[in-house]
């Protein structure tokens, strides 16, 4: 049944400020990544096609028949491994929860410029593969050896640079007992566009240092300086500055928009009366210990029953009894804190890149 609803209107009747427009080469990006439609946060374990995806260059085609992971460097016995060769080793599956470090970057103001995540560029699933530490350990570190670089099939140019997507990391990090070399996700062979044949899972971390289309590791005696660890994932005022390195994942939770959508502004329509809030929080490798939820805009914050983690590394569900008793419009907003007693920020962190934008999620709501 069909009924009139008026929508908060602002700028140009659309609901969007003309302010906000984003250029043709923001819209290319995001044609090209996706983000978790929310609604989807329903579910424990994202399904592969829902699951956020970025790709900084092409998706490469990858031959399984003459692809080998290349180890060398600082190592005692350099060697190649068939994707046969990894899956005949020991295996485990772990559940991890990625997101990306530009999350929420379109949210900003100023907005800087690359893709326009709003929200909802994360997601969680079953990851299937072997032992980063062993493999390492039977190839044999040398003693010097301070970082492993991981060298992606994928090619591009970015910031002037030409480049192979490659990302380091402390050699600490590259032994971590749960980093795994990745060959499946939720029970089946990565699709292309997560990485196919092989990928790097390094729990808690932000998304960029996953690294997808694995085709290499090399062990290094002096840290890496290329692009992606230099100057591409930093927190920093400017863009020339060196500032800090973007690690692990800050704490942040999202909900599920209740109710139903208005189409073109994404405004909630909640029928008066009960109302059930869900969600999910995480943090880089610090449990959730509380979500507050505020229906005043931040005004009163009240506690959310939250879930154990299902997993060390993934995110955890958590609901809020909501009593809609009147009409009007209303503000939403969620905020999550860790054992380690960090807090989600009301106002942004703004940062050059758009890197670890936490920010409470609020979402907009008319009851009827």
């Amino acid at each position: 049944m069909e009924q009139a609803i008026t929508t908060p209107v602002v700028g140009n009747g659309t609901g969007i400020e003309p302010s906000e427009a984003i250029h043709r080469e923001e819209l290319q990006l995001a044609f090209r990544n996706n983000a978790i439609p929310l609604e989807a946060l329903r579910y424990d374990v994202t399904p592969v096609g829902l699951h956020y995806t970025l790709i900084h260059y092409d998706i490469p085609f990858v031959d399984t028949s003459t692809w080998q992971l290349e180890i060398g460097g600082a190592v005692r016995s350099p060697g190649a491994f068939s994707l046969a060769d990894l899956q005949q080793r020991p295996q485990r599956t772990l559940r991890v929860t990625l997101e990306c470090a530009g999350d929420g970057r379109a949210l900003l103001q100023p907005r800087p410029i690359s893709q326009p995540w709003l929200t909802g560029a994360v997601g969680t699933a079953e990851w299937t593969g072997t032992s980063l530490s062993a493999l390492l350990n039977e190839v044999g570190l040398h003693e010097n050896v301070v970082e492993l670089l991981f060298t992606g099939a994928d090619h591009g140019i970015e910031g002037g640079v030409e480049q192979d997507y490659q990302r380091s990391l402390p050699v600490e990090e590259a032994m971590h007992p749960d980093a795994l070399l990745a060959w499946s996700m939720n029970g089946r062979p990565l699709e292309p566009q997560h990485g196919y044949p092989l990928r790097l899972i390094i729990p808690g971390w932000y998304g960029m240092a996953h690294v997808k289309w694995l085709r290499s590791m090399q062990a290094l005696t002096e840290p890496f300086t290329g692009y992606q660890n230099t100057t591409a994932y930093r927190y920093s005022a400017s863009r020339e500055e060196s500032g800090e390195a973007v690690t692990l994942m800050r704490v942040r939770s999202l909900m599920v928009p209740p109710g139903f959508p208005d189409f073109l502004t994404r405004t909630r329509i909640v029928r008066q009366g009960a109302e059930g809030l869900l969600g999910r929080a995480w943090s880089g490798r610090s449990p959730v210990g509380r979500v507050e939820v505020s229906t005043d805009g931040g005004q009163v914050w009240e506690t959310a029953a939250i879930e154990p983690q299902q997993s060390p590394y993934s995110w955890q569900r958590w609901s809020y009894h909501w009593e809609a008793s009147r009409a009007g419009t209303y503000d939403l907003w969620c905020r999550a804190v860790d054992s380690a007693g960090d807090v989600q920020p009301l106002e942004q962190r703004w940062t050059a890149r758009g890197m670890g934008n936490n920010m409470v999620q609020r979402v907009a709501v008319q009851v009827i």
